[in-house]
């Protein structure tokens, strides 16, 4: 059984490549007062809004299947959750992702392949703790707290789920494109 404040390891995936991906841009260039600045913007962004969190037993009326892509939302209509940590950890997520789609338009197909193969991998791990949390969701044998958290890490591998599949579509067509 996975406890509500660990990661999965998808998460870690993703956490540890976000990490390395701002290690590598702080070496390969000077940081923007941008850049420097992103880590409070995103703090400063969660307790602006505090309407993006749920309380217990409160339900997120956003339908994510509806949802083409999760990057072109607004900050107001952006999937709430439970906990603060999962709510940075998705606008990190987007972060991340909406980097990637720009740099996907200046990669070298070299970088755009390694790209596509670590994410078509990662989607296994994110679609596997994702059939995890609904096993665990459906067996009912969880007190509401633990059920609410499970249907937060849920709602995380299903946006994160998205954002990847978008991006790997943006991937094969890069690599498509540039095999010709």
């Amino acid at each position: 059984m996975i406890n509500p404040g660990n990661t999965t390891h998808a998460d870690e995936m993703i956490d540890s490549d976000l990490d390395s991906d701002l290690e590598n841009e702080k070496e390969t260039k000077k940081t923007s007062a941008f850049e420097a600045d992103m880590d409070d913007d995103i703090e400063e962004a969660l307790a602006a809004m505090p309407g993006n969190l749920l309380m217990e037993g409160e339900e997120d009326d956003l339908n994510l299947d509806e949802i083409e892509n999760i990057l072109e939302l607004t900050d107001s209509s952006f999937p709430k959750f439970t906990l603060a940590k999962n709510k940075a950890r998705f606008l990190r997520m987007v972060s991340w992702y909406r980097g990637k789609e720009e740099w996907i338009e200046v990669a070298p197909l070299s970088g755009v392949t390694k790209l596509f193969k670590q994410q078509t991998k990662e989607l296994e791990g994110i679609r596997s703790s994702k059939l995890d949390y609904e096993m665990e969701l459906e067996t009912g044998t969880l007190t509401p707290s633990q059920r609410s958290y499970r249907r937060d890490e849920l709602k995380m591998c299903k946006v994160q789920e998205k954002m990847a599949v978008h991006l790997i579509s943006k991937l094969q067509v890069k690599i498509k494109s540039g095999r010709r």
